[in-house]
């Protein structure tokens, strides 16, 4: 590993959350904490026959869209989790159309803008509504550094909402090595802490020891109301569900009373009450999710609605026993960050959908997937992103695709 400083000229950006540079000798370095066209003084974190890896600690010469950083804990050397907060909002966007754009291109070969929204009014802090630390051996509350064990204690975690905030969890002491949650819902209702996935009193400084202590928030998202696991998986931007939900909706486009609606990797079912709601009571919606969490809420979340049906599994073996379906009118999905796969591409068309409508969180992994349904005689309609985690690298977006 260099001892010293190199200076290098940044140049674009790669998936990932850094940009590409090269040395003088060829050789290749992915650069965070730095921006386009930067000449910049970097640290090796890194090296390997391929490629080094390299935090840029000294700007010799800034891009326009450079700022101060808004969490200088996650700067060079700090956490992961606001490798941009040192770009410009806009820019920001900017950056993660750039590589939605490649990525279609490059594994999909298609060719096409894929623009990025932000949410009104987002300032880019304080949207978690949800977020997770770790204590160090002094029992301080931290993260951990990019691509590290190691917990870097924080004075300050500017992402997390007002309410989360509020708790007071990082001026507290705890237990070392023991993993701290807090979910506080958008709609205002109390916060939930978790401690080694334990709800925690914090009045009383413990773990709760009643078997019925709360474990579950309330979240609401327009006219439907979830009840969601505090240990489980909801999108952790305040404004995230609202946006997915009308997003979805658009998507299915005609997709009307009497429909058939398969929902893939359904979660707590925040897609699925929706399109209940879309296809009444003479329709289906069939829901398939792997975590048996996720789909006891689910359950709870649907129980008034017999128009849908709730399969826990595999979603490619699930879909395999429906294969006595002639048909279904769309198909709405939001796999994993490594997404559907080759094999739940094909299980799905199978069943001859006339709408596809994917949620993702990869832009690799969308393009991929958009190019297995292209190999199934599928095309890409229409793409969006939307900003749902400032200061990030991530974007979600979603695809439509038609038969």
């Amino acid at each position: 590993m260099p001892a010293e400083l190199i200076e290098i000229e940044v140049g674009p950006i790669a998936h990932g959350g850094h940009c590409v540079a090269r040395m003088a000798d060829g050789r290749v370095v992915f650069v965070r904490h730095a921006l386009p066209g930067e000449r910049v003084r970097v640290r090796v974190t890194e090296t390997g026959p391929k490629f080094w890896r390299a935090d840029a600690v000294e700007v010799l010469d800034a891009s326009a869209d450079r700022v101060d950083s808004v969490w200088p804990e996650a700067g060079p050397g700090g956490v992961g989790g606001g490798e941009l907060a040192h770009v410009r909002l806009d820019a920001q966007r900017a950056w993660k159309s750039a590589v939605l754009t490649e990525q279609l291109s490059r594994l999909a070969r298609i060719d096409r803008e894929a623009p990025v929204e932000a949410m009104p009014g987002d300032s880019g802090l304080g949207w978690r509504t949800r977020v997770s630390f770790v204590a160090d051996p002094e029992g301080r509350l931290g993260m951990r550094r990019f691509r590290s064990h190691d917990v870097q204690p924080l004075t300050s975690m500017p992402l997390m909402s007002d309410a989360v905030a509020e708790l007071g969890l990082l001026e507290r002491r705890w237990t070392a090595g023991v993993t701290v949650d807090a979910v506080a819902p958008a709609n205002g209702d109390a916060p939930i802490v978790l401690v080694d996935g334990q709800p925690f009193d914090l009045r009383k400084g413990r773990v709760d020891p009643r078997p019925n202590a709360r474990a579950a928030v309330r979240e609401v998202v327009g006219d439907w109301q979830y009840r969601v696991a505090a240990a489980g998986f909801w999108q952790v931007h305040r404004q995230a569900p609202a946006a997915l939900v009308d997003a979805v909706l658009a998507g299915v486009g005609g997709v009307d009373a009497g429909a058939v609606v398969l929902d893939l990797f359904s979660g707590a079912g925040l897609f699925t009450l929706p399109l209940a709601d879309r296809v009444g009571e003479s329709g289906r919606v069939i829901a398939v999710e792997g975590d048996a969490r996720a789909v006891k809420d689910a359950r709870r979340n649907a129980h008034d609605r017999p128009q849908i049906e709730l399969h826990q599994g595999d979603v490619g073996a699930v879909l395999g026993t429906l294969g006595a379906w002639d048909s279904v009118d769309a198909i709405v999905l939001d796999p994993p960050r490594v997404g559907a796969g080759r094999d739940v591409v094909r299980s799905m068309t199978a069943l001859d959908p006339g709408r596809i409508v994917y949620v993702a969180c990869d832009p690799a992994a969308l393009a991929r997937d958009v190019a297995y349904l292209a190999e199934e005689g599928y095309q890409l309609e229409d793409v969006q992103g939307y900003d749902l985690f400032p200061m990030t690298h991530h974007v979600e977006a979603v695809a439509v695709l038609t038969r």
